[in-house]
């Protein structure tokens, strides 16, 4: 992964060092909140309900464990030991007092990591594939060109004041782990005639209007990506709208404006401005490469693997659900639930994530990742250490077996923190968790993606959940729509709108509804859910929701 050079350590030191005085000038009074507003902005600090938020970067989701072990140590010393890991692959601190952050920043900074950019009408946080480097279907790994995204974005003058955020995501696999079509740009690595490129995809999003990116370029040589990217940042920044903040997105300037003509645009552009890169970028590409580098994979076999698959129950669970196929056969990638039943989704203790970053350097070559699916992944374990793993897990209440099922629930922090929210998340994934744990039915229902939206914000992803859940205010009732057949995957489809909403007492017994009809409907295990939607329509499920002679398992 990369490491700060003395040129990063000494340009947060500066930052810090003047957001320092900027706190100091609000708090004696000397700004007031609405001029103090962009500059805690430009610092990832939010102000949400009760306190104020600081939303840390973590580049690309990728961690050593003397990061994560400083994460731990912030929670600890300036919030309640606790941190939320969100849908960007970022971190929360929900209480912190505004005099702390300032220390807060500084304490980041010790370990290359900083809040810069985590909010504000600029480039955010690039997200990648959280299996990057490790996946046994990928083409390259996209860490080296996202960490160049973020040197080249980073205080970008000419993109610090956008009409709004810009999102960048960017992927090696054709198994869009990444969501790439639902960001601003979406990236995917790409291989022709021997050459690895990149297919450039524009305007996607989700919040009040959900769209799917389009395809701006099919391919494009990877030397080319910078000042491709100015380029479509530019025409952006140019053509895009200011006069209504919900117009402003990049994928409304694709919708009133036509694909067509923004490729134009943007490819004339393109022309004016390659000639100014000259290299300096591939070189600082080709630097950034060799600091990622595949470990020192160890050898050997995997016979205690096999031997506590064979006898032990629980493991075998948990391996079936929370190991993925990585390039090396003998070693797994793994993907510790932030999920146990009942638990607030995406939320980690300080104590637990001291035990993922000593995980991680005993069996996991020192990295962690953070999935926009608010997991935590060690990309590469040897399968020999897989139960000794799984021990440890267990004893911190980090094994639970049950990633991509029904209880792996997205959920944004809604109306316990967020000032945009007009309805709880947290408290509706943890009783859907609880029921199906209850039913013992997550395992028999197999791959389910449930997604839930405290606002229209959609920062729970609900558009693109197999089962999408978005929570409004009704009259000052809380109100939850239900949309089905999203997919986040390489051909994203937005779900679809099952008609009224339900109330909070009635949200989870729906659900429970909709899986009862499903198993009943299915032709056999191995058709999921989604797979059922897309044969049979919405109509039965519809009908499931909806008719009151229909009632839930006891």
């Amino acid at each position: 992964m990369y490491r700060y050079t003395d040129f990063d350590t000494a340009f947060l030191a500066s930052r810090n060092a003047q957001f320092r005085a900027q706190v100091d000038r609000r708090i004696k009074g000397h700004l007031t909140e609405d001029e103090f507003k962009p500059l805690r902005l430009m610092n990832g600090v939010y102000l949400q309900l009760h306190a104020y938020m600081l939303r840390v970067a973590i580049p690309y989701g990728t961690l050593n464990s003397a990061q994560m072990r400083q994460l731990a140590y912030l929670a600890e010393r300036w919030d309640k030991g606790y941190g939320h890991f969100t849908t960007r692959q970022n971190i929360q601190y929900n209480w912190p007092k505004l005099r702390d952050i300032p220390d807060m920043l500084d304490a980041l900074g010790e370990v290359g990591l900083h809040a810069i950019q985590t909010s504000g009408n600029t480039i955010r946080n690039t997200t990648a594939d959280p299996f990057a480097g490790a996946a046994a279907d990928e083409i390259a790994d996209p860490r080296p060109i996202a960490e160049l995204i973020r040197q080249w974005s980073t205080d970008h003058p000419e993109f610090q004041f956008l009409g709004r955020k810009f999102k960048i995501a960017i992927t090696g696999s054709p198994d869009d782990r990444a969501v790439t079509k639902a960001h601003d740009v979406g990236l995917r690595l790409v291989e022709r005639n021997g050459e690895i490129g990149l297919q450039v995809l524009i305007g996607g999003g989700l919040g009040r209007t959900p769209m799917v990116a389009q395809v701006l370029r099919d391919f494009l040589p990877r030397e080319d990506l910078l000042p491709y990217l100015e380029a479509v940042l530019a025409t952006y920044n140019q053509l895009g709208r200011r006069d209504n903040k919900y117009k402003a997105r990049i994928k409304i300037t694709v919708h009133e404006n036509g694909i067509d003509t923004i490729r134009a645009l943007v490819e004339e552009r393109f022309a004016q401005i390659r000639p100014d890169f000259t290299g300096e970028d591939q070189a600082l590409l080709r630097e950034i490469e060799t600091h990622f580098a595949p470990p020192a994979f160890r050898g050997g076999n995997a016979q205690a693997y096999e031997a506590a698959y064979d006898a032990d129950p629980l493991f075998r669970s948990w391996a079936d659900t929370n190991l993925a196929p990585h390039r090396r056969a003998d070693h797994a990638i793994v993907s510790i639930s932030l999920k146990a039943h009942g638990a607030t989704p995406g939320d980690a203790s300080a104590e637990q994530m001291r035990t993922m970053a000593d995980l991680a350097e005993r069996y996991g070559y020192d990295e962690l990742r953070i999935s926009h699916e608010q997991n935590v992944i060690l990309p590469h374990v040897h399968k020999s250490d897989l139960p000794a793993l799984h021990a440890a897990l267990r004893a911190q209440g980090l094994a639970t077996a049950n990633i991509g099922l029904i209880s792996d629930i997205i959920a944004c922090p809604g109306m316990d923190y967020c000032a945009l929210a007009t309805a709880r998340s947290i408290p509706i994934a943890q009783e859907i968790a609880t029921r199906f744990d209850e039913l013992k039915l997550e395992h028999e229902i197999g791959e389910m993606k449930i997604k839930i939206s405290g606002c229209i914000n959609a920062c729970g992803h609900h558009h693109v959940g197999h089962i999408g859940i978005l929570g409004l205010d009704r009259a000052g009732v809380e109100n939850y729509q239900i949309t089905l057949g999203g997919d986040g995957g390489p051909d994203t489809t937005l779900g679809e709108r099952t008609g009224p909403g339900f109330s909070a007492d009635q949200i989870v017994p729906a659900i429970e509804r909709l899986m009862l009809a499903y198993l009943e409907l299915r032709e056999g295990p191995e058709e999921s859910f989604l797979d059922t939607y897309r044969r049979l329509g919405a109509d039965p499920f519809k009908s499931a929701l909806y008719d009151s002679t229909r009632t839930e398992a006891a």
